[in-house]
């Protein structure tokens, strides 16, 4: 895919300082537990229901005090990441969040030039609608990817020189990001702060920088209590993890 290959071009106009790395990664294993207790979810609600936010810009899906907690620090337009969220979300859900063993939280890490603006529009979802605008755009990321294919040598001469949070939201413009935000009940003014936000940067950046130092170098990369998961990058090798860590 053009927007793959052009990965160089861009190291020096969307995110530096942002990371930039490739999809894929993992160097540590989850050390083995005793079986932990399923938990019932409060009265009306069900634990893939309870979400909280965890930083700036991050949320938690499930048990806040889950005994298993699932990191993934994921790329929203790598095929990697799209992968897992199209087969393996929903077995996690259902069988280790939905009982109280495990909570998911996710956190951006930028792979891909456009990811900075699907990060930031994605962050600035209702908190409620986080993880389903997340599943969504995973859901979506073929056509979004299409659209990016068309993108023309002059509309990048164009995007090089703009500040990043231009070039980040005319990528959105043009791979079908703002109208699919517009369809899901963003306003375009809620749209233009979010794409306009510095703050929102510099987090992000940060951000980016705290988790390179954890040793995050690729997507998607799972931490199980804190602990990066060695070579697991789809639920055939993150499940066993999550059972060695006591899921049942």
């Amino acid at each position: 895919m053009r927007l793959t290959k052009t990965i160089a071009a861009w190291l020096t106009l969307l995110v530096a300082p942002l990371a930039l790395t490739a999809c894929g990664g993992g160097d540590e294993s989850a050390n083995s537990a005793t079986p932990v207790a399923q938990t019932k979810a409060p009265d009306g609600k069900k634990w893939t229901d309870v979400v909280e936010k965890t930083g700036e810009g991050w949320y938690r899906q499930g048990n806040p005090n889950a005994p298993i907690k699932l990191i993934e620090y994921g790329s929203r337009s790598c095929p990697v990441c799209q992968a897992f969220a199209m087969t393996g979300v929903e077995p996690l859900r259902e069988k280790y969040i939905a009982t109280g063993q495990v909570s998911l939280e996710f956190r951006d890490f930028l792979v891909h030039p456009q990811d900075l603006g699907i990060a930031l529009l994605g962050r600035c979802a209702p908190q409620e609608a986080f993880f389903p605008v997340l599943d969504q755009m995973y859901a979506n990321l073929d056509a979004f990817n299409a659209r990016g294919q068309q993108i023309t040598d002059a509309i990048y001469a164009q995007i090089q020189g703009m500040n990043r949070l231009d070039q980040a939201r005319t990528l959105m413009q043009v791979m079908g990001y703002t109208d699919f935000m517009k369809q899901r009940g963003m306003t375009e003014e809620r749209i233009n702060q979010c794409m306009g936000d510095q703050n929102a940067l510099n987090v992000l950046s940060k951000q980016l920088e705290e988790a390179q130092i954890k040793g995050v170098d690729g997507t998607p990369t799972f931490f199980i209590n804190d602990k990066k998961v060695a070579g697991a990058v789809g639920w055939q090798q993150l499940e066993p993890a999550l059972r060695a860590a006591g899921a049942r």
